[in-house]
């Protein structure tokens, strides 16, 4: 019997620039239904294994595969129709699009160019339907027709979350999806994550929030300047000496 291949896989992936080595045969894995955290301090080459996974930046050598197959050095789109979604540190949503709008566009759509233009996703049936899925999974339905950007910080947030989700991917990436927010709304988010992770989706995150990351991911990878420097699961990476001195200790 075959085994199942992890959701994604990246295998010695270095990244340079110039001759700088933002990283350095860097490998991880997220199994499918799993929560898996990206740490480090700033300049770790955190939002950089982001981008070469998300094919923003092209990798200097090395893999990366889903579900077994590589998409590595593919364009951004054809990464994103493959399976991977991904929200960035700054919030980035359509200036004048309400809530609705947004999960209505972020759907993949396939035919000729008449069929995927946006009054033609407005009215899909299918897409509609599946926006109203979204909607009341994340429970902004009191918020449908509002301006997105016109929103608080924590439900901007959850839209661009949202509007992710709305696309069916197999795999989330979220860049610091709970900067900023108190604590009552990072529980929601977290709340959002484990519901999202046991309705079979993988995601794999950056954070700072270290409560945060320790109370949630089941799995860790710890970067400093571009290499890992420590994994294992939350309680292990927590005492891991290596890493206090590379990170959490600078927090205390």
């Amino acid at each position: 019997m075959m085994e199942t291949p992890p959701r994604l896989k990246l295998d010695r992936v270095s990244k340079l620039f110039g001759g700088v080595h933002a990283l350095t045969d860097l490998s991880l894995e997220v199994a499918p239904r799993q929560i898996v955290g990206v740490i480090g301090p700033n300049g770790a080459g955190k939002t950089t294994t982001f981008n070469v996974i998300t094919g923003a930046y092209r990798a200097s050598s090395g893999t990366v595969t889903l579900d077994g197959h590589a998409v590595t050095g593919e364009a951004p789109y054809r990464i994103a129709r493959a399976g991977i979604m991904r929200t960035f540190q700054n919030i980035r949503l359509f200036a004048d699009m309400t809530v609705w709008e947004h999960l209505l566009v972020a759907q993949p759509h396939t035919g000729s160019a008449l069929q995927r233009l946006l009054p033609t996703r407005l009215s899909n049936p299918q897409a509609i339907e599946r926006a109203r899925e979204v909607l009341e999974f994340f429970e902004l339905g009191d918020v449908r027709n509002r301006i997105a950007r016109s929103l608080p910080y924590g439900l901007q947030r959850k839209v661009e979350m949202a509007r992710a989700v709305t696309a069916r991917p197999k795999l989330l990436l979220l860049d610091e999806p709970v900067a900023g927010m108190n604590r009552d709304e990072a529980e929601t988010i977290r709340t959002l994550m484990l519901k999202l992770r046991d309705d079979g989706l993988s995601i794999l995150l950056i954070e700072h929030d270290m409560a945060f990351v320790m109370n949630l991911c089941d799995y860790l990878y710890v970067l400093d300047f571009g290499v890992l420097i420590a994994q294992g699961a939350p309680n292990e990476v927590r005492t891991n000496p290596a890493v206090l001195d590379a990170y959490l200790g600078q927090a205390d």
